[in-house]
């Protein structure tokens, strides 16, 4: 199962990196970008999460403690529910199309996109990435897990909150009656 693991969540999730990275060349130039300093206290803890699901062990001994059993079904529970969400962020990605960028950005000519997975959840990629992370923690089993999914739930909480403030500027009573929907 460990052979498994080290091969079937790095290959998804670097699918989607690469995805992601692809993608991001056909975007629309920026208007208005969040501060470097204040992108990387979302990226740091979201690598961080990261690492502490892919690295073999952790050196303390309590976060390498199992909270499932080592069984096949959380294994692969969890394996369906990240890849679900990755694929739920891909989706979105192709959704938002070219108003899309890694950092909170406002865009020239940005357009408020409230169909597909945007009239499902106001922020699906960030739904999509907990799912992955969450499904990605079951399948590894042990607390580090659980510490990586609360990192990655305050690093995208952190950068949601950031974006709305812009998202509301930008788009005023329209963003407002979206986000009652």
């Amino acid at each position: 199962m460990a052979l498994v693991y080290s091969y079937l969540f790095p290959v998804m999730w670097l699918s989607w990196a690469a995805y992601w990275w692809i993608l991001s060349r056909n975007v629309k130039v920026a208007a208005r970008r969040e501060p470097l300093p204040s992108r990387l206290l979302h990226i740091g803890p979201l690598l961080l999460a990261l690492l502490l699901l892919w690295v073999p062990s952790v050196p303390l001994a309590a976060l390498g403690a199992r909270f499932l059993p080592l069984a096949t079904w959380p294994f692969w529970a969890g394996a369906v529910l990240a890849a679900g969400g990755l694929l739920f962020a891909v989706w979105a990605r192709h959704h938002i199309g070219s108003n899309w960028s890694v950092a909170v950005t406002i865009k020239e000519g940005h357009e408020l996109i409230t169909s597909g997975p945007y009239a499902i959840v106001r922020h699906p990629i960030y739904t999509g990435l907990l799912l992955a992370f969450a499904g990605s923690a079951m399948a590894r089993g042990e607390w580090r897990g659980v510490l990586a999914v609360a990192i990655a739930l305050w690093a995208l909480w952190r950068k949601l909150r950031f974006e709305e403030r812009w998202m509301r500027e930008q788009f005023g009573e329209a963003y407002q009656s979206y986000c009652k929907r």
